[in-house]
């Protein structure tokens, strides 16, 4: 190991010294290398935001095991399922309790500007908390007042003044389907891509709000377990016990994953980012490609003329790669920068989470490092053809 450190600090670094001895062309191939960096950062951010803004509330739920309707498609669209579903659940063993959680999309009148747009509306049973929400457990009294609500005061949208007034104890009136409701209280979740935000308010006026929808019409089943039981082998037991046709039985990480599988799957969103991160990667290749390959072709003569002083093809295919992996690492830097800018610009205008992460910088950088030794084999296939009898 001494041995070979030694020899590579003895070695002339050829590679540095033919990228940075055209500084302006070197300069552009660190840019090209930093912009598709850059896009496999935004459409990973983005990809992963997605996943993580619709995930927010199921992260937040005081549940074990969760039944939802086997036509359940996301959080936002439940479907639902009957409530007696919840009773034979009670019977299975480990079961501590079993509360019914009722959700819906509405089209609400932001208070201040007046224009409609869509959140998730959640109603539950007050004396049943199915949050492990402090801002929401200790409103319990309010969502029991007659067409009274909690409003996400992260939700997308221009809510400053509401927010401010409803932080100094002053309800803020709007309108839900022609019915007139009081926003008495805040908490913080977020929006996602399915809703620009959330109101949380009881059962009771859950069902005033939606006289069409019946009590017995459940959309999500809030399962927790008594001590000591493990919820895959209750859940099991949920599933061999109750009828397969109408409600299916998810573990809370499952649960989690059901959502993720909805956008990842169904939706043309997953496959947008997916395939933005795949043309990130291509341009990449491409850029690096185009760099090695040119800074090989007004070096012919010098590779031919190692050959003949006895050089063999792995000491230059050494150089190429020596170059890719230059550009790998210094378009790196930048394109993780500028990303963070990004990030944060998106982040402030959206509410959406997207913020930098170690494993999305590894995972970066190391497509960066594949994506620059790809275009180095490519371009030594020239190196290789080098004959000095042809170039002198």
């Amino acid at each position: 190991m001494i041995g070979f450190i030694s020899q590579l600090q003895r070695r002339t670094p050829l590679g540095w010294l033919q990228l940075s001895n055209q500084k302006s062309r070197f300069l552009v191939s660190l840019s090209g290398v930093a912009f598709a960096d850059l896009l496999m950062f935004m459409q990973l951010g983005f990809q992963s935001a997605l996943f993580d803004s619709a995930t927010r509330l199921h992260q937040v739920l005081r549940a074990d095991v969760v039944l939802v309707s086997t036509q359940a498609r996301n959080l936002s669209f439940m479907s639902t399922f009957p409530r007696r579903r919840l009773y034979q659940a009670a019977d299975v063993a480990g079961v501590k309790s079993a509360e019914a959680m009722y959700t819906n999309n509405i089209t609400w009148k932001n208070p201040e500007t007046h224009k409609e747009t869509g959140m998730l509306m959640i109603g539950f049973d007050p004396e049943k908390p199915a949050f492990n929400l402090p801002e929401v457990n200790n409103q319990l009294s309010v969502i029991t007042l007659p067409d009274t609500v909690i409003f996400d005061a992260a939700s997308r949208g221009d809510y400053k003044q509401a927010i401010a007034q409803v932080s100094q104890g002053k309800p803020v009136t709007t309108e839900i389907d022609r019915r007139t409701i009081s926003i008495n209280g805040l908490f913080t979740v977020g929006a996602s891509f399915g809703a620009d935000g959330s109101l949380i308010t009881s059962d009771q006026n859950f069902l005033r709000l939606f006289p069409k929808r019946e009590a017995g019409s459940v959309s999500i089943g809030l399962i927790q377990l008594q001590p000591g039981y493990d919820p895959k082998q209750v859940a099991n037991a949920l599933k061999a016990y109750l009828p397969k046709d109408d409600v299916k039985v998810l573990t809370y990480e499952e649960f989690i994953e059901f959502e993720k599988d909805y956008w990842k799957k169904n939706t043309a969103i997953g496959f947008i980012f997916t395939l933005g991160v795949a043309m990130g990667f291509t341009v990449g290749v491409i850029i690096v490609y185009q760099v090695l390959s040119t800074d090989v072709n007004a070096h012919m003569k010098e590779y031919a003329t190692f050959k003949a002083m006895g050089y063999n093809n792995f000491y230059l295919l050494g150089v190429v790669f020596e170059e890719a992996l230059i550009l790998a690492l210094l378009g790196f830097i930048p394109g993780m920068s500028v990303s963070f800018g990004l990030y944060a610009l998106t982040r402030n205008a959206t509410n959406l989470p997207l913020f930098m992460t170690v494993a999305r910088a590894i995972q970066v950088l190391t497509l960066t490092f594949v994506m620059c030794m790809i275009s180095g084999a490519i371009a030594t296939r020239k190196v290789q053809s080098a004959d000095p009898a042809d170039m002198f």
